[in-house]
């Protein structure tokens, strides 16, 4: 039976692509060519052909193909960097709203997610959906305590819909990659797969629960943003309870000059947001549309939705913030050295071709205002560009990117004036000095002090059975191997010594903090000391 489904259902695309003319697109002087004969001749698809342009007819067909191939769609419509720009704007215009399922099935999941009544866990619960997508719908509800909430409801039998669905995906994906050249490029099938893990990851309630209480925690007494309060003791895999959110849509400008809110303070607000925690906190919410955005009437902003969450490496994070400043000094010999630093391309690169790749890509952005320049096209072209030389994509950038195209977005919408770099600038400064300048130095020496001190007495016995080792090598009896052998001892032992007196000097310096268990006053003689010890630890 299971079989006899995705038969049906491979006809249903089948049928739907050859419509739209989307297997002329694809397999048109390739070698498998001769597929586009046998679909004509099907008798399923003996009828008149659509005749609109390539991206109104691939958006058509994935609406037409149900709501797993929409959420494709709309993974792929952030991909600027991957698709042509008539599709990529087509893309963008998907819609992710299905029909509700019946009420009463829906009060039956409750029950079974709860295991309680809908009238024990709930003093009132609205049986008409909020809204309905194609993962889940969303209910009003309200606590015993009296509290308003939204209660979000995972669609009944959804996991085989999207088993069936992707596994047709990966299918059509290989056959991408085997009769299209440039395909392979692009990568579909990880990008199925990228798709894939994205998509189960939505069904999973408790983590988008778990994700929305760590971004409250990040933002805990913040005046810029706002998360809802999540109950636990109505949350489980397949529902989630939350508390509801009373703002205006950030797309809905008119609404929010009429409520006296400054949009061009709004605009500059998100900005901060999105680097507050891509840079400081390394856990950004990574689906920043219009929807998924409020404003609330004190003028913070309010975030809902929390399926996509990204991080960064923490090397990730230093060699982005250092392309950005690099970029916009125009210093793209840094930029290029940055990128082969970070194996973002291969080792063995030309440092000067890279260089002179990005110039040419980049320097006539700078014809423009400032104002007019996207951090999140720059991205793009800065990894297009590094993808000639061998760039492989990397997911964590590419969710970045896509919230930064989104964040620049709706602060544009707000305020056509918007300086992006204007805001982004002095923040980025401020945290690679925070990280790499006399603070951040102290920081990681207090971090590594415990580490540091646990092993000093280990050292002794390591550099006695290091030295014991070289004294009885096998050096053929050579006065020019010995020679080297009495220098890599007698340098060693100098390397010991300073590092000895590098760790005492750190302790002295840190010892009035580690008494007060407090932080360090930062002294200049403190931070002179810790300077000094950690240059005698390092020294060879």
């Amino acid at each position: 039976m299971k079989r006899l489904k995705q038969f049906f259902r491979i006809i249903k695309i089948n049928r739907v692509l050859t419509y739209y003319q989307i297997d002329k697109m694809v397999l048109t002087d390739t070698k498998y060519a001769w597929l586009i004969w046998l679909n004509m001749v099907a008798p399923w698809n003996w009828r008149k052909k659509s005749t609109g342009n390539r991206g109104e007819n691939i958006r058509l067909a994935l609406e037409e193909l149900g709501p797993i191939f929409i959420k494709l769609g709309q993974a792929l419509s952030t991909r600027k960097d991957l698709l042509p720009p008539d599709i990529s704007i087509e893309l963008i215009k998907l819609q992710d709203d299905c029909p509700p399922f019946d009420a009463e099935h829906s009060k039956k999941l409750v029950e079974e997610g709860l295991g309680k009544t809908v009238e024990e866990a709930f003093a009132s619960f609205d049986t008409e959906p909020m809204a309905s997508a194609s993962i889940a719908q969303v209910h009003a509800a309200t606590l015993h305590t009296g509290t308003d909430v939204i209660v979000k409801v995972v669609r009944p039998d959804i996991l085989p819909v999207i088993e069936q669905d992707v596994a047709i995906m990966f299918g059509l994906a290989r056959l991408l990659e085997a009769a299209v050249k440039i395909a392979k490029r692009l990568h579909p099938v990880d990008v199925v797969a990228e798709f894939e893990k994205t998509i189960l990851d939505e069904l999973d309630m408790i983590r988008e629960a778990a994700n929305a209480t760590q971004l409250k925690r990040n933002f805990e007494n913040s005046d810029l943003l706002y998360v809802p309060e999540i109950y636990w003791s109505h949350t489980s895999e397949r529902i989630m309870t939350m508390e509801r959110i009373y703002g205006i849509r950030i797309s809905e400008t008119e609404k929010l000059m009429e409520a006296g809110i400054s949009l061009t303070d709004l605009s500059a607000k998100g900005v901060v947001i999105f680097f507050t925690q891509v840079f400081k906190h390394n856990f950004f919410h990574a689906d920043m549309h219009p929807g998924n955005i409020f404003v609330l009437p004190d003028g913070r902003y309010a975030a809902i939705d929390f399926g996509i969450m990204g991080t960064l490496d923490p090397e990730d994070q230093r060699y982005l913030a250092e392309n950005f400043l690099a970029f916009f000094n125009r210093d793209y010999l840094r930029v290029s050295e940055l990128h082969i630093e970070s194996e973002w391309v291969p080792r063995d690169t030309r440092v000067n071709e890279l260089e002179s790749a990005i110039r040419s890509v980049c320097e006539p952005i700078w014809d423009r205002p400032l104002k007019d320049i996207s951090f999140g096209l720059v991205l793009m072209r800065l990894f297009q560009t590094a993808r000639r030389f061998g760039m492989e994509v990397q997911p964590q950038l590419v969710l970045l990117q896509k919230t930064l195209l989104n964040i620049e977005g709706l602060g544009r919408q707000m305020d056509d004036e918007l300086d992006l770099w204007d805001t982004a600038k002095p923040f980025l400064e401020d945290w690679m000095h925070d990280r790499m300048g006399p603070k951040g130095f102290v920081r990681n020496v207090k971090s590594n002090l415990p580490f540091w001190m646990e092993n000093a007495p280990k050292m002794p016995g390591l550099l006695h059975a290091s030295l014991n080792k070289l004294a009885h090598a096998d050096f053929g009896g050579q006065a020019k191997q010995m020679a080297r052998l009495e220098n890599q001892i007698a340098e060693q032992s100098r390397a010991q010594r300073n590092r000895t007196i590098g760790v005492l000097l750190i302790v002295f310096a840190l010892l009035p903090g580690l008494i007060d268990q407090e932080w360090i006053n930062e002294s200049t003689l403190q931070i002179i000391l810790v300077i000094i010890g950690g240059w005698l630890i390092v020294r060879k």
